[in-house]
């Protein structure tokens, strides 16, 4: 699983941040790792530090999984730290939703044409 980290030109914390945010994303999504192929991170702050809000800071995340379309969320709260905390708890409900329905599908027994005469 490749986690690629991006930040705007306002979110200070370099090498550090992406480790954290690498550590909390592995920490989610460990049980789908096998499907999973990329992650990515997009950490913005949406009224920079001369106008701070209540929930300024915002995380992207986008995972693509073998075989299907990528998934993406986004959480904005007051800090880096809650904002990452909020995707990584989306994303891992968005795999847990949609692969669980693949699993349903999977398990169905086929439709065929079977009739009888």
């Amino acid at each position: 699983m490749h986690i690629q980290v991006n930040t705007d030109s306002h979110i200070q914390g370099g090498e550090e941040l992406r480790r954290h945010a690498q550590a909390i994303v592995e920490g989610a999504l460990a049980r789908f790792r096998e499907r999973i192929t990329r992650v990515e991170v997009h950490l913005t702050d949406e009224s920079s530090s001369a106008k701070a809000s209540d929930d300024d800071k915002r995380c992207l995340m986008e995972v693509r999984l073998a075989g299907l379309q990528p998934i993406a969320v986004s959480h904005r709260a007051a800090s880096i730290d809650q904002a990452l905390g909020g995707a990584a708890d989306k994303l891992e409900r968005a795999l847990d939703s949609t692969l669980g329905r693949l699993r349903t599908l999977e398990a169905r027994p086929a439709q065929g044409n079977d009739q009888e005469n």
